[in-house]
């Protein structure tokens, strides 16, 4: 990262309207963009000692936020999509919709035809990452449809709306800030499109994560995820990678559970600090040969090593199907840390192998 520094400036007083909303810096940058919405000006201004702190120069601050605008519709995406919080006693609906809805004929048909089209790159990949082929695939499936939905929102304006909202401001004001740490390290600002919540790409990152994570998959020293399915690719499976995924281990297995089977006695007993209604759901860690010695039989499949250690997850409920999880779920879990999400990620992949 660099970290430019400029020589002496002059500086130009805000408003007086909006130096009291806000308490603007003495440092604000020289030609304030006015939106129409003082507030959200200064907001704006405010950000320029942190983004300076990163490492962004005058020049590309002023760069990034010229013209920016409180954008109403990026936050009523936001309030529809938080919606209420969930009791803890809120039914979960069942997977079995989700899972037919996002394991479709075009999604696993689609699949096999990128996997095809991109093998000896994913090979390539999947040598250097440990994460399969069909696994990357199936990601770049369910976030992009395989590129082709990936957003047309303003990153830096949807971020920043967001932002100076307030309600995350401790989530959306650094991806806000970690746009102009893009475009300093050379990313074109007119690239920066993607969902109302600051996704990107066709792997959909947020900015923070292009930071640590992105990887140029093609050779040409950049890391372009928004226009090269090699930089993409290999960008996923660096993160599954740093996530922890385990070379060799399947992500997990489809199951039938007994009639009889006592589910108390394999709950787990940690109290997720993470994601709870998505933890809650998963039995504490056991082996396969554990769980197999209980009388749970594979689907349609052949177990993985013994020694391999797995929690159990019915998504709905007794007498469905079940599944026994690895640690390679919970890589796909730091992905989107949704059961449904993660789930229907293994089984699309499993379908790409096919």
């Amino acid at each position: 990262m660099r970290n430019n520094r400029f020589g002496i400036r002059r500086f130009l007083g805000l408003a007086a309207v909006v130096a009291s909303a806000w308490s603007v810096a003495a440092s604000a940058p020289l030609m304030a963009q006015n939106s129409g919405d003082a507030g959200f000006d200064a907001y704006i201004q405010s950000l320029w000692p942190k983004a300076q702190a990163k490492g962004v120069s005058r020049a590309t601050f002023d760069r990034v936020t010229a013209g920016l605008r409180y954008n109403a519709r990026v936050v009523a995406l936001d309030r529809d999509n938080l919606g209420a919080p969930p009791s803890a006693n809120a039914p979960i609906p069942a997977f079995a919709p989700y899972r037919a809805r996002h394991v479709d004929a075009a999604r696993i048909n689609g699949g096999r035809r990128v996997h095809d089209r991109l093998l000896p790159l994913l090979s390539r990949i999947e040598a250097r990452t440990g994460v399969p082929t069909s696994i990357m695939i199936a990601i770049y499936g369910h976030e992009t449809a395989y590129g082709q939905v990936t957003g047309n929102f303003d990153l830096p304006e949807a971020l920043a709306t967001l932002a100076y909202e307030g309600r995350r401001r401790s989530l959306f004001e650094p991806e806000f800030i970690a746009t102009m740490q893009m475009v300093e390290q050379g990313v074109p600002r007119s690239v920066l499109k993607g969902s109302w919540a600051g996704a990107f790409g066709y792997p959909q990152f947020l900015p923070s994560v292009y930071l640590r994570v992105a990887e140029d998959g093609d050779g040409d020293g950049k890391a372009e995820i928004w226009s090269s399915e090699a930089d993409a690719i290999e960008s996923i499976g660096a993160y599954l990678r740093n996530a922890g995924w385990r070379a060799g281990q399947p992500w997990g297995v489809a199951v039938r559970v007994p009639d009889g089977f006592n589910r108390a006695r394999v709950a787990s007993r940690l109290e997720p600090t993470r994601c709870p209604r998505v933890f809650q759901r998963h039995s504490r860690w056991r082996s396969m040969a554990e769980w197999r010695a209980d009388g749970i039989q594979p689907i349609g499949g052949r177990w993985p090593g013994d020694h391999i250690q797995a929690t159990l997850l019915e998504p709905d409920g007794p007498g469905k199907t079940a599944y026994l999880l690895t640690g390679n779920y919970r890589a796909i879990l730091d992905y989107n840390c949704s059961n449904f999400y993660a789930l229907s990620v293994g089984l699309l992949a499993d379908e790409i192998d096919r």
